[in-house]
């Protein structure tokens, strides 16, 4: 019981790492005591249940907000099945669970419904000294430097000493080499929704009035922008169906990157659109949000929440768009394509600055909004992309390519940012390397775990 205890412990105090609490250094003593509790346990399988539902519950507590405790309980349950087979540690050694946790986060980050990282360790540590080692080998790296320390925390507790676990820490103090000779100048616009919760879309017009006023009152400012950046649904009615939106997006100077949903035949899609009065540049979100803008196992789910039937399926766009304004080289990522490590990789490589449009009405002023913006500081320093990251509510901040925010908004307020921000040229060592990156990480902890293991023999 005690140990149960123990892993239920560390599954409270890894949360602990991420928003709201924020306390990156406790992620490795969380790990560490997880490590313990399991390396004592009869009941293997309790212990890592324990660890793994604990964590997930009071992290993701968020996706309970107007949708009720149901859906939460299921997503948290079926996350942590994927962490049973860290039960194998008890019988290869402790060594062996960093390669395997590491292992399962991937996996988790592409299975089931193309993945769901929100809980990468990574994702809590931008704070850390040692973030920018995912400017190196990504978030996949970072994650796995915190799980070895965790390791080492573990050893010295044995009375051991392996510091060459974390020998690619070294990799810190090697410079990332950013090029960076031009800005630009952005104003970003956070409307506010007229009430939180899931039926905001029926204000949808409201809505999209919030941020033409606020854009109204900063153009009065009188300063000099290259373009406005507006957040993920702040136009929820069809701006080339809507002669009054039609208009209104129209009788602006300058060009605007806008948010919208857009009708297509028979299909519903969910876009980032380059607006001017000359034309209009769209992209399609690719990947999309499961069970908030796709239902899958529909039947299944039906039984589960009354909200399901009131989900439109919508449809999936299939190739990454480059908006062009002036020198900028704009790479639109909406909302929940953050956690997708491909779409990034791309959108930095074709890009000199990314721009986050997301959306956070529909979780309230719960935790949801501070731990995207966390994930957002990560990718940038992943990429070396400055990131201007703007929501309908808050959090909308900008944040340089070392992850540090800039500026940052409140929450459930209509404001607006100002930034002159530079466009990086230059390509990061992770995303010159590639799927290498992963491949590597993966090999330095095969290494760790054979060394670990001839000396346990």
């Amino acid at each position: 019981m005690v140990n149960l205890l123990l892993s239920a412990l560390s599954g409270l105090l890894l949360s602990a790492a991420f928003e709201p609490i924020s306390l990156w250094w406790v992620a490795p003593f969380a790990l560490s005591l997880e490590m313990f509790a399991l390396s004592r346990s009869e009941r293997k399988y309790l212990s890592v249940l324990a660890f793994a539902l604990t964590f997930n519950l009071v992290l993701l507590h968020w996706t309970s907000t107007y949708v009720g405790s149901v859906p939460w309980i299921i997503l948290a349950a079926g996350l942590s099945l994927f962490y049973l087979p860290l039960v194998a540690v008890k019988r290869l050694g402790i060594a062996f669970f960093p390669l395997i946790f590491i292992v399962l986060e991937e996996i988790r980050n592409r299975f089931p419904f193309q993945g769901f990282g929100w809980a990468r360790i990574a994702y809590s540590q931008a704070d850390a000294p040692y973030a920018k080692i995912a400017a190196h080998g990504g978030a996949v790296a970072l994650s796995a430097i915190t799980v070895l320390l965790g390791l080492v925390l573990f050893f010295l507790f044995q009375k051991q000493f392996r510091i060459l676990i974390l020998l690619p820490l070294f990799l810190v103090v090697v410079p990332v080499d950013v090029q960076m000779s031009e800005t630009t100048q952005t104003l970003m616009i956070q409307g506010n929704v007229p009430k939180l919760g899931l039926d905001f879309n029926s204000r949808a017009k409201e809505v999209f009035f919030n941020h033409v006023k606020e854009t109204d009152i900063a153009i009065m400012e009188n300063r000099k922008v290259d373009f406005i950046l507006w957040p993920e649904n702040s136009v929820d009615v069809d701006p080339f169906r809507n002669p009054e939106v039609f208009e209104a997006l129209n009788s602006y100077k300058v060009p605007l990157i806008i948010g919208a949903i857009v009708g297509r035949d028979n299909d519903i899609l969910n876009t980032s659109i380059l607006w001017t009065k000359e034309s209009q540049n769209v992209y399609k979100k690719q990947h999309l949000t499961p069970f908030g803008e796709y239902i899958p196992l529909r039947s299944l789910a039906s039984k589960i929440s009354p909200f399901v039937d009131d989900v439109r399926d919508f449809s999936p766009g299939n190739e990454s768009t480059i908006f062009t304004v002036d020198k900028a080289k704009i790479a639109p990522v909406i909302c929940y394509e953050l956690l997708d490590d491909q779409i990034l990789e791309k959108a930095a490589k074709s890009s000199n600055l990314l721009a986050v449009q997301t959306n956070s009405a529909t979780f309230g002023d719960s935790a949801q909004s501070a731990q995207q913006l966390q994930i957002t500081r990560i990718r940038a320093i992943e990429h070396s992309r400055n990131i201007l990251s703007v929501s309908t509510t808050g959090y909308s901040a900008v944040i340089d390519y070392n992850g540090k925010v800039l500026q940052k908004s409140d929450m459930g307020a209509a404001q607006h940012l100002y930034a002159e921000i530079g466009l990086i040229s230059s390509v990061s060592p992770r995303d010159r390397y590639g799927d290498w990156a992963l491949v590597m990480t993966l090999i330095w902890l095969l290494i760790v775990t054979r060394r670990a293991y001839i000396y346990r023999r």
